[in-house]
Formats: C-alpha cells, sequence, structure tokens
C-alpha cells in the first residue's frame, strides 16, 4: 500500500483522554480524497501500526483530522499516539480505506459510543451537505468524556445531534423507542463492541434487517484461548508445513519463517490480513466478515483465528 508523510499541524484535547490530531503533506500537496466511514493507518514506529477513522469533512483535501482514546489496555498504539505524537511531529500514514461506507438510503440513524464518534462525524458533514434525512446520538460516560461537542455545537448539522450520558439517567439513549421499526432507515453503530451488540440486538429483536445494518468494530471480542490446540498450515504454492502452537497466531508464525502478510489490527477487525483458504475449516475469530462469508470457510483472518480441522491450505 502507498504511504504518504505526513507533519501534525494540531493536537488538540477534546475530552477526557481523547485527543485530536490534524495531519497535513509534509510536502504541501494536497491528500487523497477520501468518504465518509474511511479511515488510515498510522505507522508508529518498530512496526506498530493502528488504524484511525477519519472525522473531518470528506470535502477537504488539505487536512485529515483522527481522534484518539487513551485505551487503559493500549498494546502500544493509543500510548504512543497521547505521550510520544505532538504538534510537529512527522508520521507516515496509508491511503484512505474505507469498510465502512454510506449507502443512498431515504433516512439514516447514526449510533456513536464513545469514540466511535469519529467515523460519525465525518458521515453527518457528507450527509449534511447533500440535505439528506438524518438523526445522530452520540452516547458516551460524562460531558467530560464526548469528544467534539464544541464543534457539533457550532455546526450545521447541531440540531439533527442528541447526547446521551451514563451519567444523567434523564439522557439516557431510549434504544426500544429509537428502534421501534426500520421502515426505510440504515442504521450505523460504532464503539466498544458491548456498546455495538447491545444495539445490533436491540435492532434485530424489532425486525431491522441485516441489510440495514452497518457496524464498525475498534478493537476484537474477548476470546476464551484456554482450549486453544495446536494446528498446521500448508502454502499451497510451495507446499511448506508450519505448526500454529497455542498462544501464537498464524501472522506471527509465518513472520518468523520470513513469509510477511500486510497486516494492522492484529484482531480480526481491519480485515487488512483477509487471506483465502484452498482446503480446512477455520476457526473464525475475527469481527469483519459476515455470517454469511464466515460459514464458507474459503477465507479467514490469520491475525487472530485457528482452524477447527488439523490443517488448513493457505492461497499463499
Amino acid at each position: 500500500m502507498s504511504t504518504i508523510d505526513v507533519r501534525v499541524a494540531a493536537k488538540v484535547c477534546e475530552a477526557e483522554g481523547i485527543c485530536s490530531y490534524e495531519l497535513v503533506r509534509v510536502d504541501g500537496a494536497p491528500l487523497p480524497p477520501f468518504e465518509a466511514g474511511a479511515h488510515i493507518e498510522v505507522h508508529l514506529g518498530d512496526g506498530l501500526v493502528r488504524q484511525y477513522s477519519l472525522c473531518n469533512a470528506p470535502h477537504e483535501t488539505r487536512r485529515y483530522l483522527i481522534g484518539v482514546l487513551r485505551d487503559p489496555g493500549s498494546r502500544g498504539g493509543s500510548a504512543a499516539m497521547h505521550d510520544a505524537v505532538h504538534a510537529g511531529s512527522v508520521l507516515t500514514i496509508g491511503v484512505p480505506r474505507n469498510h465502512f461506507p454510506l449507502v443512498d438510503a431515504p433516512r439514516t440513524l447514526l449510533l456513536a459510543g464513545g469514540i466511535g464518534v469519529t467515523p460519525m462525524l465525518a458521515m453527518a458533514e457528507a450527509l449534511a451537505a447533500k440535505g439528506a434525512a438524518f438523526e445522530m446520538h452520540y452516547c458516551a460516560r460524562s460531558p467530560e468524556r464526548a469528544a467534539f461537542r464544541e464543534r457539533i455545537a457550532a455546526s450545521s448539522f447541531a440540531e439533527q445531534v442528541h447526547f446521551h450520558y451514563d451519567s444523567d439517567a434523564a439522557q439516557r439513549l431510549d434504544l426500544p423507542a429509537l428502534l421501534a421499526a426500520p421502515a426505510d432507515t440504515h442504521l450505523y453503530v460504532c464503539g466498544p463492541a458491548g456498546f455495538i451488540e447491545h444495539v445490533l440486538a436491540a435492532a434485530r429483536e424489532r425486525g431491522w434487517p441485516d441489510a440495514q445494518l452497518h457496524v464498525e468494530y475498534f478493537a476484537g471480542a474477548a476470546i476464551d484461548t484456554a482450549g486453544d490446540q495446536p494446528f498446521e498450515v500448508k502454502l499451497a504454492s510451495s507446499g511448506q508445513v508450519f505448526t500454529v502452537p497455542a498462544g501464537r497466531s498464524v501472522i506471527r508464525v509465518l513472520a518468523e519463517q520470513g513469509i510477511q502478510l500486510p497486516y494492522s489490527c492484529e484482531e480480526g477487525v481491519c480485515g487488512t490480513c483477509l487471506t483465502r483458504v484452498l482446503d480446512g475449516v477455520p476457526e473464525h475469530r475475527d469481527l469483519y466478515l459476515t455470517d454469511e462469508e464466515r460459514a464458507a470457510n474459503d477465507q479467514f483472518m490469520p491475525c487472530c483465528s485457528r482452524a477447527r480441522t488439523k490443517l488448513l491450505v493457505l492461497d499463499l
């Protein structure tokens, strides 16, 4: 994937534990265009790559804006962004990619949980720009932990955004009422996995078809690995066979053998490492593939998924 060198033009504390980073090209040229829902990969050194949603208006080409939550369980990415990246820092990023695009719909409902507001901001900007019917609901623990409040208040779509805080019972989101009937509305949800699953369960309970539900996860689901067993992977091109022990991922085992696959999140969220399976049955542990794609068993995420059979033959 092509990369771009950017400079941090500004770093702003947007809320408790959340900073935004305005990125501009080092050479001063325009940045590649993007659509609402897109993200970029930020290279943080020592092989550390993390994905962040673009949250500025999609028509802008002079800058990208990302928001980063400092995660107490950080595996290095958010801590590096908060502690080591400042105004003036130079970073390498990937070009925008979009696994969470808007579709044309008579009405759109945006539900954001915490830092999940970032792609929703770009969506709100895009929908407002074309005069589309939409509303956005932003859930946070408290006003102090809700990022971009001033930006939203000053926006053209401020009246279409509703804030909900766990700290205020009167302001909590009434999800059953909001999702009472799907009609012709498309729902977009992003945030912590628990928030997303709660929203999806409530929507499906009220008859929302999956075609009208759109999701982006920021982190993988917790998996019980106590019963993991070793298995083997075979590379179709060379016939090489490697053992993947418990506690190791396919990506890491292959990397140790000099076989590099593209990857980013290592949690089965981003889809970067998606690999074809020619034989064998994967044990899917990702949050990227649909239920139908998983059932086909012809592709899997080697960063997190394992095998139900003793051998997986990979199209590598």
